[in-house]
């Protein structure tokens, strides 16, 4: 049961209840406007703010996305989330508020903001430790000897960053197998997914962002499929990092799901050892139990626990400020790929079939070991949120397209 209950009819266990209130972005035709999620509906904002029945200041008028809201800050978030409640709970605000509601199958869901800047970590234990044995298997220790002490990231490319349901073409580009004497360009044969968890900026920084401010400067969290093409990828990477075989294509779920929803979602952060250097050790350091899946052509094949991540949202922001850079409304930084202890948790299909050594056997009889064109993965995910009810975060989806 959900804390507060909406005059919508819905069920008691809708992943869109009252307790979530996503954020998007949406259109019909060639117009545009944000919008909150509850149920199978969307509230229109800039509707509901013109007609005085919310006070965002004016940031959902005239707006296609969310940025000019995220940069407002956390007592307008706060206050807006609160009139929000009040509207689609009361029935008194039923009559003013229910011609304002479009049905989610009705409209156009649209990247929910203009990514300003793209960064991606390397932040689960597992998935770095069975990269390393797969990479490196004659090396004494999996991990790099820098992983424990910093989050590991690259930046990608924030004009391939896509709404899901976005087709994913299949990327060209060099590549090179042990056994070939000079790199050959093509498509790549080994294309892969990476199932992750995206935190959004809202509020900007002229620098450094300290740990423990991080809920002051982020609004919220999407689902993120961080497409890699691992053939470019292990031929470019030394000694600068993933570019081409990263930078195509980066899919995310068009619903930003507000951190205040996430409150009973909140967990204690793993031990960390060696200790983190001051700038990354929080007053208050946790994570956040979300619950992901990955379905290969409708068959899950993987449950990956955020739960476990080893570093956590806020040290990543720290992190990635540190040094002086600014961070901007609507930057995004992933998690990197979330990875359990076992196989059924991995995120990525580099590891859940062990670089194609154990291929997956899917629902219609087929088996794989990376994409194959018209292959479709979809994300989910939940989260606990209040008196045992779920938050959900939706989807992110692609298709896997032949090359041109």
């Amino acid at each position: 049961m959900t804390t507060a209950a909406s005059w919508l009819e819905m069920a008691d266990d809708d992943p869109f209840g009252i307790d979530n209130l996503p954020y998007c972005a949406f259109g019909q035709d060639r117009f545009r406007w944000t919008g909150v999620r509850i149920g199978d509906r969307i509230l229109n904002l800039a509707a509901a703010e013109g007609r005085g029945l919310l006070d965002a200041g004016g940031a959902f008028l005239g707006q296609g996305n969310l940025n000019r809201f995220m940069s407002a800050g956390r007592p307008v978030w706060a206050r807006v989330r609160e009139h929000l409640t009040e509207l689609l709970s009361a029935a008194r605000h039923r009559e003013a508020v229910e011609p304002l509601l479009l049905a989610v199958a009705d409209v156009r869901l649209d990247l929910p903001f203009e990514v300003a800047d793209y960064v991606d970590f390397y932040s689960s234990l597992e998935h770095a430790t069975n990269l390393g044995r797969l990479f490196r298997p004659d090396a004494p220790e999996p991990l790099l000897p820098n992983w424990k002490h910093l989050p590991v990231g690259y930046h990608g490319r924030a004009g391939t960053v896509v709404v899901s349901g976005t087709d994913v073409p299949r990327p060209f580009g060099q590549r090179r197998t042990p056994d070939d004497p000079a790199p050959t360009y093509g498509p790549s044969t080994r294309l892969d997914v990476e199932a992750e968890v995206g935190f959004v900026v809202g509020v900007p920084s002229e620098g450094p962002i300290p740990i423990d401010d991080f809920r002051a400067h982020v609004f919220g969290a999407v689902l993120v499929n961080d497409w890699s093409a691992r053939d470019l990828q292990a031929w470019e990477y030394q000694p600068l990092g993933p570019f081409l075989g990263k930078s195509f294509r980066t899919s995310i779920s068009p619903w930003v799901v507000p951190l205040d929803a996430l409150e009973s979602a909140r967990t204690p952060g793993p031990a960390q050892q060696p200790p983190v250097l001051p700038y990354l050790s929080a007053a208050d350091h946790h994570g956040y139990e979300i619950d992901l899946e990955v379905l290969w052509n409708g068959t899950p094949v993987a449950r990956p626990p955020f739960a476990g991540m080893y570093w956590t949202p806020a040290q990543q922001l720290a992190h990635m400020t540190v040094n002086g850079a600014w961070a901007r409304t609507g930057d995004l930084y992933a998690s990197g790929t979330v990875s359990g202890p076992t196989p059924e948790q991995t995120g990525s299909f580099i590891e859940r079939t062990w670089n194609g050594a154990r291929p997956i056997q899917l629902a219609d009889g087929t088996t794989r070991t990376f994409l194959l064109d018209g292959d479709t993965v979809t994300i989910t995910a939940t989260a606990p949120g209040p008196s045992g009810s779920r938050i959900g975060f939706g989807e992110v989806t692609g298709t896997v397209t032949k090359p041109e």
